[in-house]
């Protein structure tokens, strides 16, 4: 990849519902870079994009193959169009941010990432949770081997997402563009075990649908067990069936020298630290959940995602989620999945 040399890296954005509408934010606020398109195919009155005085395009073909000058596609439409937007963008040899999941199946990743390589562009994959303090600092002690050899991680996601969230007619909920509740919901999760222990085996499940047969194609609700490739076993309990409000996301971790518990409604407390010969910092106060009004999403990063583009792309660093690490979390939900019996009813289990 060639170093950009410019004072501002111009970014279009491509879906302009709530996370497009947040990268716009992100976007206008960072002194190194600018926004230079919008697109969309909800016209752009009904969108409320006014105080965003930049071209709009209604089609993504529009956009590639206007003569507007912009170094990086943002692409924040539904999950079943990331991989074949990505691979319209880099044809016209433009950098990528893909917010998650990078596509719904491991065989889209990896033509995404052959598309990049051979057009020596970069792929940016949303995965804003990494940059939570908590998320942080039990990189760094797992990377320093404080906790010794990990035996048993149990990551616990319990969210509401009910009739105000999966609205007829629209994409949420569809097992074509949505894909399932760990690719829309928690595959920000997904990613924190796969970031922190690596690879998994051994996966077995059971899955629910308990309150959305009427809303989504596909389960509300799962619990997952596994091996680490690595060494310990994992264990994931996923449910957007909580009645009202989001309740709980957590890590617990237990190794052979110490024990800790990241907890929360979006695991952003310590909830408990006991590690030999070691005291746990004062951490920083984690960024407020994205507010969509009657539901609440993961900690809003995004404005770290911006400048670690920005960064990458002048040369200053590296990126924060490439692409590789993309079609793993990807690719781990695919083998989950495939353990689910279908049709999905509540006697599942």
């Amino acid at each position: 990849m060639t170093k950009i040399k410019k004072d501002k890296i111009r970014f279009a954005i491509v879906g302009c519902g709530h996370i497009g509408k947040r990268h716009a934010e992100m976007i206008a606020a960072n002194p190194e870079s600018e926004l230079a398109a919008l697109c969309d195919i909800i016209p752009k009155k009904e969108l409320r994009l006014e105080k965003y005085n930049v071209p709009f395009f209604t089609s993504l073909e529009e956009l590639l193959d206007s003569d507007l000058d912009f170094d990086v596609v943002n692409i924040c439409t539904p999950n079943g169009y990331h991989a074949h937007q990505t691979l319209m963008c880099l044809d016209k040899k433009k950098h990528v941010v893909c917010e998650k999941p990078m596509a719904l199946k491991k065989l889209d990743c990896e033509a995404m990432i052959n598309k990049a390589l051979r057009v020596k562009r970069e792929i940016f994959i949303v995965m804003q949770n990494r940059y939570s303090p908590p998320s942080v600092w039990l990189k760094n002690i797992i990377d320093e081997n404080r906790l010794g050899n990990i035996h048993m991680v149990e990551v616990n996601c319990y969210w509401n997402r009910d009739e105000r969230y999966y609205k007829p007619g629209l994409w949420k909920g569809t097992q074509e563009l949505d894909g399932g509740t760990l690719f829309t919901q928690f595959s920000h999760f997904v990613d924190i075990i796969y970031w922190l222990f690596g690879d998994i085996t051994d996966i077995q499940g059971i899955f629910s649908d308990f309150t959305h047969q009427d809303l989504t194609e596909f389960e509300d609700s799962g619990f997952v067990s596994f091996r680490f490739v690595n060494g310990g076993m994992g264990h994931i309990s996923y449910s957007t069936a909580v009645w009202d409000k989001n309740m709980e996301s957590s890590i617990t971790i237990m190794g052979s020298k110490g024990s800790v518990k990241i907890g929360g409604q979006y695991m952003n407390e310590v909830v408990y630290c006991h590690i030999e010969n070691y005291k746990a910092p004062v951490l920083e106060p984690c960024n407020p959940p994205n507010d969509y009004g009657a539901y609440k999403g993961s900690a809003a990063n995004h404005h770290f995602i911006i400048q670690n583009v920005v960064d990458t792309l002048k040369g200053k660093t590296t990126i924060t989620t490439n692409a590789l690490e993309g079609l793993k979390v990807v690719e781990i939900i695919e083998r989950i999945y495939d353990l689910r019996e279908k049709p999905i009813s509540n006697n599942n289990i």
